[in-house]
């Protein structure tokens, strides 16, 4: 009886683990009443292309059910734009490394970062870019801090929600929330004033944009990327 008992409990444990595993990268039937769709389904990157690109460079590949930087790959686009949505995603950042998630990317400054806003991705113990502290991860960056409580060392996954309705821009990671602020605001226009972003023509002016990943030049993970437009 004991044997069986400890087998049967062996066996819902390997269960619950697989059925854990298998929800990375899949709606719950509560998301798709919601609303919420995929940008990544765990095995392609058909949703996504460089930036100035219409191809996917391949150093970008799926590893372990997530979108992996290798080297070398740029930055990355949705194919699709977006304007009021709600965006959900899991990054992972190796040792030293930083990336960024952006909103309102457009295609028409040389850079991908020329009019975006982006949600900082940083290793925030080793990374030297971490002595301001709009600079640190889950930071829109150079302008607002994140609060220390959102921060998990390199190589944890951490998770990161984004709202952006009627031009107000929210930021929850880790559960916690590290930002609330309506783009192009006075305040919003305060802090940029004080920022690296004061003389860039047409930061943040855009309506509507594309979900950028960047290539910092080190090595990243994306996973669960869901979006629910608004």
């Amino acid at each position: 009886m004991f044997k069986s008992l400890k087998a049967l409990t062996l066996i819902l444990t390997v269960s619950s683990c697989a059925l854990a595993n298998a929800a990375d990268n899949q709606l719950t039937q509560q998301e798709k009443q919601a609303g919420w769709q995929l940008l990544f389904d765990g095995k392609d990157m058909s949703q996504w292309r460089n930036f100035k690109s219409e191809y996917l460079n391949p150093a970008w590949v799926v590893e372990d059910g997530a979108m992996t930087l290798t080297k070398g790959g740029g930055d990355l686009l949705t194919k699709k734009q977006y304007q009021n949505f709600e965006l959900k995603i899991d990054w992972k950042i190796s040792t030293k490394g930083n990336s960024g998630i952006f909103v309102l990317a457009d295609e028409t400054g040389q850079m991908i970062y020329s009019h975006a806003p982006e949600i900082q991705i940083i290793d925030n113990e080793e990374h030297p870019d971490t002595e301001i502290d709009s600079h640190l991860a889950g930071s829109i960056y150079d302008l607002f801090a994140a609060p220390v409580a959102a921060h998990k060392p390199a190589n944890s996954w951490n998770h990161v929600r984004i709202k952006m309705q009627d031009n107000h821009l929210q930021v929850w990671q880790n559960g916690i929330s590290t930002t609330s602020i309506v783009i192009g605001s006075t305040t919003w226009n305060t802090l940029v004033k004080g920022s690296k972003f004061a003389t860039w023509q047409n930061f943040a002016t855009a309506e509507q944009g594309h979900i950028g990943l960047q290539d910092h030049g080190d090595k990243v993970w994306f996973k669960n990327i869901k979006i629910k437009e608004l």
